[in-house]
């Protein structure tokens, strides 16, 4: 039986990946509440404005528990603004974090939302590029010693994993491409 995964429920992509778990033939909950995070073997923190999802977090009492389960090793997939949220630190902001990844992001460090872009990425893992969609992306300023780099932009991390955390600064679920939410399902990079 295919795993039981979460995907926090609160604002951004929580549709796209959905769809995107949906092709792989795994079933999906909507967490918005702590008792959503019972008996999931897996989280998507999707991509988004962080600084709302951190304090609609917050605001529905899920802060701690989230903080609590990354602690716990439960495999989290975060993209884009989910990257920001498990972050140990940001280089700029104040805003509510999760924490579990031991790396310093820089948020829409790409730049605004008009310079958004696409482009092919070599992801440890895979067997061809993965077309990455950058919007106001974040990217990694400072990695720590346990953390992976699995793809990069010039000399920016873009996808980082470390235990059962991976964090991207792009957004798989806006392709019709499933295989960085397999590798993740498979415990790629970990």
């Amino acid at each position: 039986m295919p795993p039981n995964i979460g995907v926090l429920a609160l604002q951004g992509d929580v549709r796209e990946h959905r769809v995107a778990l949906g092709r792989l033939g795994i079933s999906y909950r909507p967490v918005r509440l702590p008792e959503d995070l019972e008996e999931i073997e897996g989280l998507v923190i999707p991509g988004g404005e962080s600084t709302t999802i951190g304090r609609l977090a917050e605001r529905f009492g899920l802060l701690h528990p989230l903080r609590a389960a990354l602690a716990d090793g439960l495999p989290t997939l975060a993209t884009c603004a989910g990257m920001i949220l498990v972050a140990g630190s940001i280089v700029e902001g104040d805003q509510p974090l999760l924490g579990g990844l031991d790396v310093v992001v820089r948020r829409n460090a790409f730049g605004r939302q008009n310079e958004s872009f696409e482009m092919d990425l070599d992801v440890k893992g895979l067997d061809r590029p993965f077309h990455g969609v950058f919007i106001r992306a974040p990217w990694v300023e400072k990695v720590g010693s346990d953390v992976e780099v699995l793809a990069r932009v010039g000399d920016r991390p873009v996808m980082v994993s470390s235990g059962r955390i991976v964090a991207l600064s792009f957004h798989p679920e806006l392709t019709d491409d499933s295989r960085i939410h397999r590798l993740w399902m498979e415990g790629g990079g970990s």
